[in-house]
C-alpha cells in the first residue's frame, strides 16, 4: 500500500470548472474496484488550492486510475489553468 499527495493552485476563474471535472472523474472511479484504492480531494479553505490524496493497493490500480479518460481530460484542462505547478509527494503507509 502506498499513497500520493498532489497539491496545486488553479486560476481564480477556473475553480468551479475544476470542481466539476473532479466530480466527473470521481464518478468514473466509482466503476472501479473500490477495495483497491481510496481517492480524496480537498480544497483549502478560502483559497484556489486543491489537494488530492490517493491511496493504492498496488501500482496496477494506480495505472488504471491515471489512464482513465475522464481523469486524463481533467488533468489536461487543469494544466491549462494552473496558477502554480503541482507538487507531488509519495507517501509510505505506516499502519
Amino acid at each position: 500500500m502506498f499513497a500520493v499527495k498532489v497539491e496545486y493552485e488553479v486560476q481564480e476563474n477556473y475553480i468551479s470548472q475544476n470542481k466539476e471535472r473532479i466530480t466527473a472523474f470521481l464518478m468514473a472511479f466509482n466503476e472501479l474496484d473500490q477495495s483497491r484504492f481510496r481517492y480524496s480531494v480537498f480544497q483549502e479553505k478560502d483559497t484556489n488550492k486543491f489537494i488530492h490524496l490517493s491511496e493504492y493497493q498496488d501500482e496496477e490500480i494506480q495505472k488504471e486510475l491515471l489512464a482513465n479518460p475522464v481523469f486524463l481530460k481533467f488533468q489536461e484542462e487543469r494544466d491549462k489553468n494552473l496558477k502554480t505547478q503541482p507538487s507531488i509527494a509519495w507517501l509510505n503507509c505506516l499502519f
